[in-house]
């Protein structure tokens, strides 16, 4: 269920609206080098064009110095119009330049991080920002975990209302928490077991398998008693992770951790690479990846009327050797036929190196907001924007 109003439910004609839109996408050489953020956001772009309205475009890029010029002709390919552009986001150009935006038009402001205000959640800023728009549309989901000027500022000032992308973004990672096609796996990753507690333990209760792996199964495989040799763990997180074992066994979830690893003796140098059973590794071994066998534990949970939930890659997928276990769970999620979640910013990067995106029931636009999302925190960004009548 979405409880907050969204741009269907208020009168945009021939008003100018200001849209905090998805405009952070790779740029290198002052090219874009994927655009897939862009077509996800002119959804709800031509529906308020369709309306009339004059567009004030507002976003960050995470390179602070990065301007959004290069973005303006790709979006405008996109929409099919041009997309006026202004090289600052507040003063007297800025200013000038939504005074004279006509309805049906488009006008893209500069990078909102080249002021420091921004991130601080200035009101100052948020208010100079909120006085470009009649209504204020949030539809970068990727943000929304964050408070800052842009996100929960602007809406103390002007009505604030979810574009359409947003509304399928938190539509759909709600369905699959609340309401989901069962049995329901979750695959998670990544580096660090202390960012992935929050996302274990709310999944425990919903989920009915997890495939742990990443350098978070370290910490698991140590706090079983095993060698980890040389591999990335938090000593600190053992306790932790006996808990969450215990837990699972008590409530009947399969908690499924690594029977093979992948090692290596060095990971730059990438010498004496190897698979070999999880409870082998030596003193000077570095766990670097999932093992086959490991991988293959989803066979016996996977269901093609099921869903599945993955976030996190399960190896060092950045140095191709180290990659196999990654590649592996893609292919048995792609191929299993089960509904089909993807969220976190390494995970969506490696489906996309991979170009894999369109393999995935939904590939989620946001790494944080989705992190937050599926560990069960409320984002500031939507809870800012006003409730359903």
């Amino acid at each position: 269920m979405f409880d907050k109003e969204t741009i269907r439910d208020i009168d945009t004609a021939h008003k100018i609206v200001l849209v905090r839109t998805m405009l952070n996408v790779p740029i290198a050489d002052n090219k874009v080098t994927d655009k897939s953020r862009l077509v996800a956001a002119t959804e709800t772009l031509n529906y308020l064009l369709k309306q009339q309205a004059g567009l004030v475009l507002i976003s960050h890029h995470s390179d602070e110095k990065q301007s959004l010029a290069p973005v303006a002709p790709v979006l405008a390919e996109l929409l099919g119009q041009p997309v006026k552009f202004v090289a600052d986001c507040i003063g007297p150009a800025a200013s000038a330049a939504v005074k004279a935006l006509q309805p049906g038009e488009v006008l893209m402001l500069e990078n909102l991080r080249f002021h420091p205000e921004e991130k601080a959640n200035d009101p100052g800023f948020a208010k100079a920002l909120a006085a470009y728009g009649q209504f204020f549309v949030e539809d970068d989901f990727t943000t929304c975990h964050r408070e800052h000027a842009s996100i929960v500022g602007i809406p103390k000032y002007i009505p604030a209302v979810a574009g359409l992308a947003l509304e399928h973004e938190v539509k759909t990672i709600s369905k699959v928490l609340e309401n989901p096609k069962r049995p329901v796996v979750a695959v998670l990753g990544g580096a660090k077991i202390s960012t992935k507690i929050p996302i274990l333990s709310f999944m425990i209760e919903r989920v009915d398998a997890v495939l742990v792996g990443g350098a978070m199964a370290d910490t698991f495989l140590l706090a079983r008693g095993l060698n980890v040799g040389r591999s990335l763990v938090e000593a600190d997180q053992v306790d932790l992770a006996k808990q969450i074992m215990a837990r699972a066994n008590s409530e009947g979830k399969k908690l499924l951790l690594p029977i093979d690893v992948v090692v290596t003796d060095d990971l730059d140098k990438q010498t004496n690479i190897r698979t070999i059973p999880a409870d082998q590794v030596g003193d000077k071994d570095i766990i670097a990846d999932l093992g086959p066998k490991t991988v293959a534990q989803l066979d016996k949970v996977i269901d093609q009327k099921g869903s599945i939930i993955w976030n996190g890659p399960v190896g060092i997928f950045e140095k191709p050797v180290f990659a196999a276990g990654t590649k592996a769970v893609a292919e048995r999620i792609i191929n299993s036929g089960a509904y089909s979640l993807v969220g976190g910013g390494d995970t969506v990067s490696y489906v996309d190196s991979a170009r894999l995106r369109d393999k995935f029931s939904f590939v989620s636009t946001g790494g944080g907001a989705s992190m937050d999302m599926l560990s069960g925190k409320q984002l500031p960004g939507i809870e800012a924007l006003m409730d359903k009548k």
